[in-house]
């Protein structure tokens, strides 16, 4: 019998049997609707700091919002990095394995400003034209908080699915 890689050891040498916060299809779907809607408050939110006419207040908002929501997101699926350093050395492994399979850049790490910052760098183009609208009253503010509910929501969108195909290779993987 082949030993199960899920297998996370606490207290000792006591083991315990890892289970994924998604144990099926459906309820990777479940939390990706939930995700979705998180994603979607979170941005309506973004979207207000953009329309307040103050440069550079709708940047620090949207990296505090962002580095909490994928921190959020990666919970949910069981995919945070504190939740991966609790498995077993072998079970870590095809975690890894899988992200980097799937290119999810997010999942499974520790949100830093810098890392925020580089997605954002990412999706620069949205960022320098909403700090550019900003400029035209009223137009421009409706402008900037429609560009910046956008961007926040693709990038939330991405890492849904990007953490919605992890959950599904690792539920997968250890059937």
């Amino acid at each position: 019998m082949k030993a199960n890689p899920f297998r996370q050891l606490r207290r000792g040498k006591q083991e315990e049997e890892w289970t994924l916060v998604p144990s099926s299809e459906q309820d990777i779907e479940a939390l990706r609707h939930k995700c979705r809607r998180l994603v979607t408050r979170r941005a309506t939110m973004s979207a207000g700091a953009a329309a307040v006419p103050i440069p550079g207040l709708d940047i620090a908002v949207d990296i505090t919002l962002l580095m909490r929501v994928i921190d959020d997101i990666n919970g949910e699926f069981g995919l945070s990095e504190a939740q991966i350093e609790r498995l077993n050395p072998k079970a870590r492994v095809l975690v890894y394995q899988t992200i980097v399979g799937v290119g999810g850049t997010l999942v499974g790490r520790a949100m830093t400003r810098e890392l925020i910052g580089f997605v954002l760098k990412r999706a620069g183009m949205k960022t320098a034209a909403k700090q550019g609208a900003k400029l035209v009253p009223v137009a421009g503010q409706i402008a900037s908080a429609a560009i910046g509910f956008t961007a926040f929501r693709m990038i939330g969108f991405q890492h849904i699915d990007a953490c919605a195909k992890v959950a599904a290779e690792l539920l997968h993987a250890k059937q």
